[in-house]
């Protein structure tokens, strides 16, 4: 089983990268709507959808993505979008899992999927590649300095009854690693530059620590969804690794959130994709 996990995540991530700087704009975009589909089917199971209307609710949300995806590329702003599923993800998630996510909520989870996913999706194309990888390595900084730190120092349950694994001890350690992580972003990303230091910087550490917290709450909601539907993981189609949920639960609460704090950065001709012309 390790062996297999290894070998789909050195795959997973050269084509990843692949995908992200040798593709163009619109190649890309239909990527991420193959992505759309196989994720919105998943949530569909998740949700007892069975059927053809299970694969019905995976075209609607391919199609509303390839909608919005779209409007963006001819330049319609996707904030909107963005705002709406960070107040999903900041108010509406935290106060879910306290109260529980119950089978009986299959219909209102239904319904969020197109929040959980889409949003997120249309993210991955706005975003250029050097940000796009930086928004999507945190949570994996993230989770890799939790799970560690969890594993070395872990005591104190941080969720028990949805996710037994993770301790308190292991997501304070993944949120000084994200910090950290921002701290050295500036280096190597341009886009960055304006918080570089001073004040900027400081707001840069907030934003990363905010990002953190809202990628715990995107796994936590995506084990709970699980939980209630009595499932380990979200599919099979990724040997080792589940489904194509499990792979992306901390980017669907991450990505909208950064996507909306680039866009107060000011923006550079490199920064943008190459056959996107400017405003």
């Amino acid at each position: 089983m390790l062996r297999a996990r290894i070998a789909t995540a050195v795959l997973l991530l050269g084509a990843f990268l692949f995908a992200l700087f040798g593709l163009g704009r619109e190649p890309f975009a239909v990527l991420v709507a193959v992505v759309v589909f196989v994720a919105g089917h998943e949530w569909a199971g998740l949700t007892r959808l069975r059927g053809i209307a299970r694969w019905g609710y995976a075209s609607a949300l391919a199609t509303l993505y390839g909608a919005l995806a779209w409007a963006w590329i001819a330049g319609q702003p996707a904030s909107w979008l963005y705002g709406i599923a960070c107040v999903f993800w900041v108010a509406v998630v935290p106060a879910w899992i306290g109260l529980g996510v119950r089978e009986r909520a299959n219909v209102a989870l239904r319904w969020t999927g197109p929040v959980v996913i889409v949003p997120a999706a249309v993210a991955m194309v706005e975003l250029h590649p050097g940000p796009l990888l930086a928004a999507l390595a945190l949570p994996w900084v993230a989770d890799t300095a939790a799970y560690f730190a969890g594993r070395a120092w872990g005591r104190r349950k941080l969720a028990p009854s949805v996710s037994p694994g993770k301790t308190l001890e292991g997501a304070l350690a993944g949120l000084a690693a994200v910090v950290a992580y921002a701290m050295i972003c500036p280096a190597w990303l341009p886009r960055l530059s304006p918080v570089s230091s001073g004040a900027g910087l400081a707001a840069l550490a907030g934003a990363a620590l905010l990002l953190g917290v809202l990628s715990i709450y995107g796994d936590l909601f995506e084990s709970a969804v699980k939980r209630q539907a009595g499932a380990k993981d979200s599919g099979t189609l990724l040997p080792g690794h589940g489904g194509v949920l499990d792979r992306i639960d901390s980017a669907t609460s991450t990505l909208p959130l950064a996507a909306l704090m680039f866009q107060l950065l000011p923006t550079r001709t490199h920064d943008r994709w190459p056959s996107r012309p400017d405003p």
